[in-house]
């Protein structure tokens, strides 16, 4: 494993995680979601699945979080993190083990990031693995809050979160966040997405639960298929769950 700073756009430092195994048959890019960084347990679930198929695989932490990248929490958007994703690529395009098409896997905010990644440029893309994906600002928005939440938040100019990924950690999102996020939705260009897709969401999942990735599922022409972890809430952290995803994502890996 290789870790190393590169520069976004914006002259931010990025941190990044390369792992490569001795020979690699593809390329993969893994990404965190909203307060989230690239060793949570899930994104690692995700990251190994591909190098244990000979992926090499590349994990980074988006500005704005709690990870190891430069940039303030109360600036993250999904412009920035898309932004940072295409960076990351941009980047690994003057590496020597870069490779396309290449695979996309993301969580939640992440997930948005890599469809946007995709509709843009498909023809780089070998597979796409939305995971508990936002599919619209509005959509989440409307969904995983109340409207007297988000009327707090809009007077405040900020919500404050306890991470649950990180113990002591507080996460602070500016309303700008969720005026960002209502320009954003994948559904309008997903004619684009016709590589093979993988969907994973949690049963108890509020914020991007079945029916909303079941809209994006329903206009692919691709390869594609969808599931349902028991139980399991928007960010996966018990056991079972971690062992059950890294399974669907071992045969789908497969596959491709």
């Amino acid at each position: 494993m290789k870790k190393l700073f590169i520069k976004n756009r914006k002259g931010q430092k990025i941190a990044v995680l390369v792992e490569k195994p001795e020979n690699p048959k593809g390329l993969a890019f893994v990404m965190h979601g909203l307060g989230g960084f690239k060793e949570q347990p899930h994104i690692q679930t995700f990251a190994e699945a591909f190098l244990e198929n000979g992926y090499t695989t590349i994990r980074f932490d988006s500005t704005n979080t709690i990870g190891e990248s430069e940039g303030k929490m109360e600036d993250i958007t999904v412009t920035s993190s898309f932004e940072d994703l295409e960076d990351v690529i941009n980047w690994a395009e003057s590496q020597e083990w870069y490779e396309k098409p290449f695979v996309l896997a993301g969580h939640s905010l992440g997930g948005i990031s890599i469809i946007l990644y995709a509709e843009k440029y498909p023809e780089r893309i070998k597979g796409l693995a939305p995971i508990s994906t936002v599919i619209s600002g509005k959509l989440t928005t409307a969904t995983a809050y109340t409207p007297e939440y988000l009327d707090k938040w809009r007077r405040d100019g900020y919500v404050l979160e306890k991470s649950l990924s990180r113990p002591g950690a507080i996460k602070k999102i500016n309303w700008h966040f969720i005026e960002d996020g209502q320009q954003y939705d994948v559904l309008p260009k997903a004619d684009k997405l016709t590589m093979p897709t993988l969907f994973i969401v949690g049963e108890n999942d509020i914020g991007t639960p079945l029916k909303h990735q079941q809209l994006l599922y329903d206009k692919l022409s691709g390869r594609k298929e969808i599931h349902v972890i028991k139980g399991a809430k928007h960010t996966f952290r018990e056991k079972h769950e971690l062992e059950e995803i890294k399974e669907i994502f071992d045969k789908w890996i497969k596959n491709l």
